[in-house]
């Protein structure tokens, strides 16, 4: 599934071409997302012009003269910016025409993206409202992530991938943190000290900044907006890594199941 610097990639990538451009017409070719594109939202953004191009969390926000498109990208989904005579693929599902000639294109093999409008505050969309500080931003610090702790016996990995708590770290980059931060992913997060929840929250964004560098992660099914794969994997420290041999000190990578998910740490350098 994209996380969140997959998404801040794609968004990095569609911006500069599709920032300040009029929509044409919106084609939606297929309605069956994971929720269905509402009837009428062709209409209601015909001839806007495209003044933003935003992200929060995993959604992305083309912010329009008088409203906001918010999009999701499913588990495989990508966005790319195309001439518009380029032909349809089988799992191409809508088409953002813009004057000029070049269309925004949806292609989601799975369908599990979305597509919303809305001409209220983005924010205050059903979808936006309830979401957790980003990881990038100020409000995730280290006393906010030492405050929410304190009472918590869950291990930490699950509090940094609980959405409520905070959003956009994902599976990856949660194991990829507690590595850089020297902490066994199993640790119950009200052991934290304040100096370890300092430590993670420098490593939780290292981790996300070094993927969005790389153009992201591709396990499976991700492209970036130019539909080539992300380049971090080749830099994972211990995500699906399991049985080969530490970056850092060569004691194998352990794999573990934590919440039906997989989670990867050092023996070693982890504790």
């Amino acid at each position: 599934m994209p996380e969140l610097p997959e998404v801040e990639t794609t968004r990095r990538g569609i911006a500069d071409a599709i920032l300040g451009h009029r929509i044409a017409e919106l084609q939606v070719h297929d309605r069956r997302l994971r929720w269905p594109v509402e009837l009428g939202i062709a209409e209601q953004v015909r001839g806007q012009q495209i003044a933003a191009v935003g992200r929060r969390a995993k959604y992305l926000l083309l912010g329009l003269e008088r409203g906001s498109l918010i999009l999701h990208l499913g588990m495989s989904g990508s966005l790319r910016v195309l001439a518009g005579d380029t032909p349809r693929g089988k799992h191409d599902h809508f088409d953002l025409r813009l004057e000029g000639g070049l269309t925004l294109r949806l292609n989601d093999p799975r369908r599990f993206g979305s597509l919303h409008y809305t001409d209220e505050d983005p924010a205050a969309h059903r979808l936006l409202r309830a979401l957790a500080p980003e990881p990038l931003e100020a409000d995730f610090n280290a006393e906010y992530l030492w405050s929410l702790t304190r009472r918590r016996r869950a291990a930490i990995k699950q509090v940094l991938l609980n959405g409520r708590l905070v959003t956009g770290v994902g599976n990856i980059y949660a194991s990829e943190a507690l590595f850089r931060a020297r902490i066994r992913p199993t640790r119950a997060a009200r052991r934290l000290s304040r100096p370890e929840c300092a430590a993670l929250v420098r490593a939780v964004r290292a981790a996300l900044q070094a993927a969005i560098g790389a153009g992201g992660t591709t396990l499976r099914d991700y492209v970036n907006s130019d539909g080539n794969a992300g380049r971090f994997r080749q830099k994972l420290y211990v995500y699906e890594r399991g049985g080969r041999a530490c970056r850092r000190c060569a004691t194998p990578i352990r794999r573990i199941t934590q919440g039906q998910r997989a989670s990867y740490f050092c023996p070693r350098c982890q504790h």
